[in-house]
């Protein structure tokens, strides 16, 4: 079990109460993707899919371009402080500590107050907090904040950006992916 996977089977709790409380928030914010029942219970149960899941492993999101190489993936849900988080982690069997582990995290966050980059570093989220050395660089049309990974996240690096208010989108990439990460998230649309 790798360390986001262990994270995320701590919040297992507030997902599970939550159940109900994701379709009133689809009446909320339209736009902003919500995840099936079926993810919900997913996450809740920490199940793994073998083989990962492809492009649309999260409802209402499409990631594009996802390197090969993945053998397992699982779908994360989380709710708290008035945020919804739906995500998806692409791994392969490899170490967490070896420099050859690909692992991929892609997370969409319905967080009403967002609207501009600056926010992010002041975001509630239990995991990927932007707490470190961060830049901000533009990638395609998008302007993104990064910083490189650390903690509950491992190496490599970790981004994100406002898609659209309320609407925030991270993506997470260890050191073999960081040379692909511009075209994986050039790829990634809602």
């Amino acid at each position: 079990m790798n360390k986001i996977q262990k994270l995320a089977a701590l919040a297992v709790l507030p997902v599970a109460a939550s159940v109900v409380a994701f379709p009133a928030q689809a009446a909320e914010r339209p736009s902003c993707p919500v995840p099936s029942k079926a993810d919900i219970l997913r996450s809740s149960a920490a199940k793994v899919d073998k083989p990962a899941r492809g492009a649309a492993a999260v409802k209402g999101v499409r990631v594009n371009h996802i390197p090969k190489g993945f053998t397992y993936g699982q779908v994360l849900v989380d709710r708290h402080d008035g945020i919804a988080e739906y995500s998806y982690q692409w791994s392969d069997d490899r170490d967490d500590m070896s420099r050859r582990h690909r692992a991929l995290w892609v997370r969409v966050v319905c967080w009403p107050k967002a609207t501009s980059l600056a926010q992010l570093k002041n975001a509630p989220f239990h995991i990927g907090t932007f707490s470190g050395d961060t830049t901000t660089t533009k990638i395609g049309d998008r302007q993104v904040l990064r910083q490189q990974g650390d903690g509950a996240l491992g190496a490599g690096v970790y981004t994100g950006w406002v898609e659209r208010a309320g609407v925030v989108v991270t993506v997470m990439a260890s050191p073999p992916l960081v040379p692909g990460l511009a075209e994986i998230i050039k790829g990634i649309r809602l």
